[in-house]
């Protein structure tokens, strides 16, 4: 089974795990989340980082983080190289529960679909068509067109 370990600008890496948990509470032990302080040195935000991976206790990690190039990201980077894990920028509420639901494949093909559940969780949402509104009252007149 693959983990999952969030890294992100706090305190969005918690909040986004609490919110998969509230769907998926039996998989606490397999997520990790790193909220990265605004003060606190990269070098000291990747040693908890390690502590925290070895604490998942999986032999793959897919580590997702929010922004490409901060300090989360770099660190991030920095994780990854050498040890059996993936990362993606990005991180959003999508992904992750995408993701939970498909640890149990290859890496690979977690990462592939956490992409596909992020992409597509994002959209833009129709609203009611205007001729379905209601009219307001002040309204003298009642035609559909623009003057």
């Amino acid at each position: 089974m693959n983990g999952i370990f969030i890294i992100a600008h706090a305190p969005l890496a918690s909040a986004l795990r609490q919110c998969v948990l509230h769907v998926f509470p039996d998989n606490a032990a397999a997520m990790a989340a790193l909220d990265v302080q605004p003060n606190m040195p990269p070098e000291e935000t990747l040693a908890q980082a390690r502590i925290m991976l070895e604490q998942l206790g999986t032999s793959h990690a897919l580590v997702l983080v929010d922004v490409f190039g901060a300090t989360p990201c770099n660190v991030a980077q920095k994780l990854v190289d050498g040890v059996n894990s993936k990362l993606i920028t990005g991180v959003n509420l999508p992904m992750l529960l995408r993701a939970v639901s498909y640890r149990h494949e290859s890496l690979d093909a977690l990462v592939a679909r956490a992409l596909v559940g992020a992409t597509q969780g994002v959209m833009q949402v129709a609203v009611t068509a205007p001729q379905n509104q209601l009219r307001k009252n002040h309204d003298q007149d009642q035609h559909e067109h623009q003057q």
